[in-house]
């Protein structure tokens, strides 16, 4: 199954704000085996700390590794013991025109080379207007790809590729091994109304996992749902696993005795192999994360 399921943590940002500790042990006792953080700028060694506790890794950080900012993003990232810096969010108006997006494509293999010399990688994460808006006839978002250094990688959020107006199994398909990680998610399929707890909405989830076989992570992400977020993060992982489309992470025992078993990885290394690590996440944008 290779690498356990992950978890955006944006997803659980309100409640990381009163007890973050105590999330993180939650999330673990889910069957979670890493978690993909949104903020390691504020506190990265504290939120490593929290996660070595809960015996989480980090798949990937999300940042913005630009300006003042860059340094700061690639020593975030590697506190928590990352290997790969996610773009989460570009202006829509970057992906109007062509110009647009051949100017954002040297941005991001620029800051691809900047992140090797910290030995990390680079990837872009996409929201709806990179699909719904066509340069040619095509999406955006493969426009970017064809423009991009074979170093950068995607990180597709099927959900609002799905909204953008793409049948996503086949944008998949279209993109190739360049796509290393999934935003796994689930919904009405609708931009502005709360989302499900994967397999309870109206995505073709099986279908797009089946589409995607290059992917190192599967990240569920939700950005606001019409129910208990935390509820909905634990029935994410329970579908996802019973349905034999996401592994655990190896059971160990949660001292505290509010989560059940929690993640046990291995060492860490820039192969993607786990290890004990921690971060928290990246700011929220217009259109979702």
């Amino acid at each position: 199954m290779g690498n356990p399921l992950a978890v955006q943590l944006y997803t659980v940002r309100d409640e990381l704000a009163d007890d973050r500790a105590r999330v993180l042990r939650r999330i673990a006792g889910f069957g979670y085996g890493a978690v993909e953080p949104f903020d390691v700028i504020s506190d990265p060694d504290g939120l490593r700390a929290d996660l070595d506790a809960a015996g989480l890794a980090v798949c990937s950080v999300h940042a913005r590794p630009f300006g003042d900012q860059a340094d700061a993003a690639f020593r975030g990232a590697q506190a928590v013991g990352a290997d790969t810096v996610i773009v989460p969010h570009m202006p829509p108006e970057r992906f109007a025109g062509a110009d647009g997006v051949r100017a954002l494509a040297r941005e991001l293999n620029d800051a691809s080379r900047r992140a090797a010399g910290h030995g990390l990688r680079l990837g872009y994460h996409n929201h709806d207007f990179e699909l719904s808006s066509l340069i040619g006839g095509r999406p955006a978002l493969e426009v970017l790809a064809d423009l991009l250094d074979p170093a950068v990688l995607l990180e597709v959020d099927t959900y609002w590729a799905a909204v953008g107006g793409q049948d996503v199994p086949s944008l998949l398909g279209r993109l190739g091994e360049r796509v290393r990680f999934l935003h796994v998610k689930d919904g009405p399929v609708t931009k502005d109304d709360p989302m499900t707890a994967v397999g309870a909405g109206k995505m073709p989830v099986a279908a797009i996992l089946a589409a995607a076989p290059a992917v190192e992570w599967k990240v569920v992400e939700l950005d606001a749902c019409a129910t208990d977020m935390m509820t909905a993060v634990g029935d994410s992982s329970t579908w996802l696993v019973s349905h034999g489309l996401a592994g655990t992470a190896a059971a160990v025992p949660d001292p505290s005795g509010l989560s059940g078993p929690s993640g046990a990885l291995g060492p860490s290394g820039p192969s993607g192999a786990l290890g004990p690590s921690g971060a928290l996440g990246r700011p929220g944008a217009a259109g979702g994360r």
